[in-house]
């Protein structure tokens, strides 16, 4: 009779926490109600529920009767038993027993006697988390207990199991919604068009290992003769190297608007991102200055190279080292002169990022200046737009099956005569 009544109770149980928990509830909530009905249906003090979390391998408090936020690894203690084991655990004295931890108790002022630890198993066998229960109110959890208690966890680990994959399918689309938001924002912070001035050709691209990438350029007319120039490579992938990236050119914009000349606006940016920027981050990036009067570029290399300069006349390639570190690095003390280099009839300054660089092939070698030459060469008098996808062309089919590993920015500045 008594097996007969339990077995009822804990059908009964079951039924009224599945019909709670099928309301459309958040994880919380549900976490809560599981809780609550444990501890109505066991005559216990408090429940505590842990979820586990797969990437770091550790059991997590949600949501606890009188209890702050915790989180231990999977294989520790009475929890980490349950949760390994699949089985349940009754500890009928709890300072008895070694496996439990004094050091809550001890935190908290509470006193535990007695617990019932029940892993909660969801579809295909998968590990939800545990459901714990401490103090019964008389005496200590019994046979009865313990089979109401798996008939509970059961019923409420496949509904909290829908509740949390449905909780993960819901935060994946918001990022994925505002990762799409960003990459909006960042491409439409890219030049629309390419600069028009007589004699000379430009020509940019980008393309992002991720959604969003760290990289950037711009071009900005300060004049009919002057033009400035940017390229710039933000440490990481993702989405905080793209903020780093419009940060550096919507500083760039407003300083130039406000009349700052390259140096200034140089020290000024550089400042400012080693005030905002964690210590582990920084951008690369070049400034430059075209004046197609005298037909001069003059620029500060933060640690963006090698800077190409292709002399048509000799076929000879200059690739320029960084003159100064990363923006972000350091405060600046002592900015120097920064280098300048004369382009003539058929010459190019070529902008072009680590990504194209080291791009590499299947068994890891890299496309490098051998590989930006090489489509040079093969392209006499090319246009700067024709130019630009064809280096991008030439170092993914350098690459092969091998993933694109790094954000890729191109920019050519061409003297066309």
């Amino acid at each position: 009779m008594s097996n007969q009544l339990s077995e009822a109770q804990a059908l009964r149980s079951g039924h009224e926490v599945t019909r709670k928990l099928s309301a459309p509830f958040d994880l919380d909530t549900m976490l809560t109600e599981v809780v609550d009905a444990a501890r109505e249906v066991l005559d216990a003090d408090r429940g505590t529920v842990f979820l586990y979390d797969e990437s770091s391998n550790e059991l997590v408090v949600r949501v606890a009767t009188k209890l702050g936020s915790i989180r231990i690894p999977a294989d520790k203690g009475i929890v980490g038993e349950s949760a390994m084991s699949r089985k349940l655990i009754n500890v009928p004295d709890c300072y008895a027993d070694e496996r439990f931890n004094r050091a809550i108790d001890k935190e908290t002022g509470y006193r535990s006697r007695c617990m019932l630890t029940i892993p909660l198993i969801g579809f295909e066998d998968t590990l939800v988390g545990v459901l714990q229960i401490l103090n019964k109110n008389s005496g200590v959890f019994d046979e009865q207990d313990e089979f109401v208690a798996t008939a509970l966890a059961a019923q409420a680990a496949v509904v909290l199991h829908r509740a949390k994959l449905i909780e993960t399918m819901i935060a994946t689309e918001r990022l994925d919604r505002e990762i799409t938001v960003a990459r909006d924002v960042q491409m439409g912070t890219l030049p629309k068009e390419m600069p028009k001035i007589n004699g000379y050709g430009f020509a940019g691209a980008f393309s992002p290992t991720d959604q969003t990438g760290g990289d950037l350029y711009d071009f900005v007319p300060l004049s009919d003769e002057r033009l400035f120039l940017l390229m710039g490579d933000a440490t990481g992938h993702g989405i905080g190297p793209a903020l780093s990236a419009t940060q550096v050119r919507a500083m760039l914009r407003v300083a130039l608007r406000l009349g700052a000349g390259l140096d200034d606006v140089f020290v000024n940016i550089n400042d400012q991102l080693v005030e905002d920027l964690p210590e582990d981050r920084f951008v690369t990036a070049f400034f430059g200055l075209l004046d197609t009067q005298s037909h001069s570029v003059r620029f500060h290399s933060a640690g963006q190279g090698p800077i190409m300069h292709y002399h048509a006349a000799e076929k000879r390639y200059d690739w320029h080292e960084p003159s100064t570190f990363p923006l972000g690095y350091m405060a600046q003390q002592n900015l120097g002169p920064g280098m300048s280099i004369a382009l003539e009839p058929g010459d190019i300054l070529g902008l072009i990022s680590d990504g194209i660089y080291e791009y590499e092939n299947e068994v890891g070698l890299q496309f490098g200046q051998k590989g930006v030459r090489s489509v040079l060469d093969a392209m006499p008098g090319g246009k700067a737009q024709e130019l630009v996808p064809a280096i991008m062309h030439a170092a993914r089919m350098h690459g092969g099956s091998a993933p694109q590993a790094d954000d890729i920015t191109i920019v050519l500045v061409r003297r066309d005569f």
